[in-house]
């Protein structure tokens, strides 16, 4: 092989390997950059039932109707890929019934997720907890940090300063609020409105979810509506 040949052989070998490395990344996110998953105007990139979602006021909204009731819950799944370490930045109003936030996990036919979620509600007596659905049930309700052994062992203590009274003035439902998720290792927290609701170390093997989707959920139940917005994202520790 002549040596023109050889460069052309490791030019080739080496764009390759970059396009390799590229892929394990969301389509169109860069490693440490601050993407924003929803353009105001449309659902593009997302994907769910579209009879159930769409835009109004420039935020997703997911509704359902007295006269079409949902039998499952029904999930609108952001199509960027599986992520694994990242803050999930949001803003969300609830009018009526149960929502939330999925992240770290997967698809459970055309519409349904299964995996943590970061609970909403507009009675506010699951917001801010985290949930596992499809799955364990609740892993961590408001005010608590929650270490999971290996063997599902549960050591509960309670966040310092978290005080319940102060966290229903400030997350009136029908108001704007905002969600920080951030997942990093087993480590998560959920924080709403500069509050933290809950801490998590989960470490039960087979059980804890180490990476996934992102998606918003309508629950079954009584119509509801609940309406997000300001969905930004950022991959930690190169994902």
């Amino acid at each position: 092989m002549s040596l023109v040949q050889s460069l052309r052989w490791y030019f080739f070998l080496a764009a390759s390997m970059g396009l390799a490395s590229c892929a394990a990344l969301p389509p169109t996110l860069g490693q440490d950059q601050t993407k924003s998953l929803f353009d105001g105007r449309s659902l593009e990139g997302w994907h769910g039932d579209r009879t159930l979602w769409r835009v109004e006021d420039g935020a997703i909204t997911g509704e359902t109707k007295p006269d079409a009731p949902i039998r499952s819950n029904s999930f609108l799944a952001w199509q960027g890929g599986e992520l694994q370490d990242f803050e999930l930045r949001l803003k969300f109003r609830i009018f009526s019934g149960n929502s939330g936030v999925q992240f770290r996990s997967h698809k459970i036919g055309e519409f349904g997720v299964g995996g943590y979620q970061a609970d909403i509600d507009a009675d506010g007596h699951w917001l801010g907890i985290l949930y596992d659905e499809d799955g364990r049930g609740i892993l961590c309700r408001r005010g608590e940090n929650v270490v999971i052994s290996a063997d599902g062992k549960r050591q509960v203590t309670a966040i310092d300063g978290f005080d319940p009274q102060v966290f229903a003035e400030r997350t009136k439902s029908g108001e704007w609020h905002e969600y920080v998720i951030r997942a990093e290792g087993n480590r998560v927290t959920q924080t709403i409105n500069g509050i933290t609701t809950i801490a998590l170390d989960d470490r039960e093997t087979g059980k804890l979810h180490a990476r996934g989707i992102i998606a918003l959920q309508l629950h079954t139940g009584p119509a509801m509506k609940v309406q997000f917005k300001d969905i930004e994202l950022t991959l930690l520790n190169g994902n």
